[in-house]
């Protein structure tokens, strides 16, 4: 019995939790390093976080160049991209909490991924080759529809599997892959799409598809070993339909401010992002007028800085505190954005980037670590579907009001044909969710001390 509960891991706080009620951080937790077996399961577990990225990447910041040659409005280019927050509204909250009631062999959350990447890959394969407004748009919803079906459940992968203390560090490892998957993309997608305008779309269907079976293939086998056990053996029925999904939804909402919290900063951050990656190629070869070779090339540097920026932070989020790191972090990132609004000399932007990309790093790793301890007992496909709708109205409202920026401010901004207004959108976007993040910072505080008394309170009472 001994062996078998050392084999066991160590259990999180979230599996802890009273049912229906977030998690408490225990406030001893000690940071330690991760095992062998652990460091394979994450490189295992990373893998569709790389491939996803990649796709993701090319659609948001070179399908833009694409529609510009059926269009030169940014309000439009901002309305197609906005179908990948329009399909985060309702899917991936759905796809997470089925899948934690499915159980079937091999896992649940396999399940949803195998059957959401075809979806996925089909679209994005053809996504090159139209040319009308209206199809580009129907494909970029359908690509993200399957995205969001199969990387909700994927994604609470992490949790499931890991324990709590390594949580951080678990979102940096998952940001190297996904910074890895960025770089590619920002580097390669540019040289790719002036080869074929349907190169770096097809690449990435290729890619997801690969990563999804390799998944499939690898996990159930990494993961006994880690845990001395099989990957959920039963099955189970589908049992929560949509409407009792969005009953949890709303009570968990009403009955926790810190979700509340959570979800309005999270929405401000992948606002930011989401305007930032829509028209970065456009702001950098139509605004500072270089190639788009060239462009790849900047942001692909940049985009290194981005993957040293996850994985930094992930150590520190460990070590410090994820809403402590996140905090001083944003006031940098937010100051540095802002700054780009006022000027675009070639030396300032030089000076800015660095900050800039390792505040997108930040932003890319810890608040998926900051809600890990918010949620309750075996509700980490619900939480997680949670994470990504507050992450598709921002992914939505991004483009959408940086497209508007650029059209109504445009002409405050000559030097840079309009597109320098985006800065106004990123940098209040992010400024904003500081004072939101200060709250749920208390709030957990407040939380964690009431524990902490009850716990001494009950070892007073059982003294007696």
């Amino acid at each position: 019995m001994a062996r078998e509960n050392a084999r066991r891991p160590t259990t999180a706080a979230s599996e802890r939790a009273p049912a229906g009620r977030p998690a408490t951080v225990s406030p001893d937790r000690q940071s330690r390093s991760l095992s062998g077996k652990e460091r394979r399961l994450l490189a295992v577990l990373g893998v569709p976080t790389l491939t996803m990225a990649y796709s993701t990447t090319v659609v948001s910041t070179y399908l833009p160049v694409v529609a510009r040659s059926f269009t030169h409005s940014a309000v439009a280019i901002g309305l197609i991209l906005a179908g990948e927050g329009l399909t985060a509204l309702f899917i991936p909250l759905l796809a997470g909490s089925w899948s934690d009631s499915l159980r079937a062999r091999g896992g649940s959350r396999l399940t949803f991924l195998l059957a959401g990447t075809p979806v996925a890959a089909a679209s994005l394969a053809v996504l090159g080759l139209v040319g009308t407004l209206p199809a580009m748009g129907v494909l970029v919803a359908t690509f993200f529809a399957g995205n969001f079906f199969s990387y909700e459940p994927y994604r609470a992968l992490y949790p499931d599997l890991l324990p709590e203390e390594i949580a951080g560090r678990g979102q940096g490892t998952q940001a190297v892959w996904r910074g890895a998957g960025t770089i590619v993309a920002l580097a390669g997608g540019g040289l790719l799409l002036s080869a074929w305008t349907n190169l770096p779309f097809l690449l990435g269907a290729a890619l997801e598809t690969a990563g999804a079976l390799l998944l499939a293939a690898l996990l159930p086998k990494v993961s006994e070993r880690a845990h001395g056990r099989r990957l959920w053996p039963q099955r189970s029925e589908l049992g929560k339909g949509a409407q009792d999904v969005f009953a949890r939804s709303r009570q968990l909402l009403t009955e926790h401010r810190e979700l509340r919290l959570y979800l309005g900063a999270n929405l401000l951050w992948e606002l930011s992002l989401g305007a930032l990656k829509t028209f970065i190629v456009l702001y950098v070869t139509r605004g500072l007028g270089r190639s788009l070779a060239a462009a790849s090339l900047i942001i692909g540097a940049v985009a290194v800085i981005i993957l040293a920026g996850a994985i930094a932070s992930g150590k520190l989020a460990d070590r410090l505190g994820a809403i402590r790191v996140m905090r001083i972090g944003l006031w940098i990132y937010g100051c540095a954005l802002a700054v780009l609004i006022f000027t675009h000399a070639t030396p300032v932007i030089v000076a800015m980037a660095p900050l800039i990309a390792f505040g997108g790093g930040l932003t890319m790793t810890l608040p998926y670590a900051i809600l890990i301890p918010l949620m309750p007992k075996r509700g980490h496909g619900m939480l997680t579907g949670f994470y990504s709708l507050s992450r598709g109205l921002g992914v939505m409202l991004g483009p959408l009001l940086a497209g508007v920026a650029i059209q109504l401010l445009g002409p405050l901004f000559p030097g840079t044909h309009g597109y320098a207004a985006m800065w106004i959108v990123s940098s209040g976007a992010i400024l904003l969710s500081i004072p939101i993040l200060g709250r749920l910072r208390a709030d957990v505080a407040g939380r964690r001390r009431a524990g902490t008394r009850a716990r001494a309170a009950a070892k007073e009472l059982g003294a007696r």
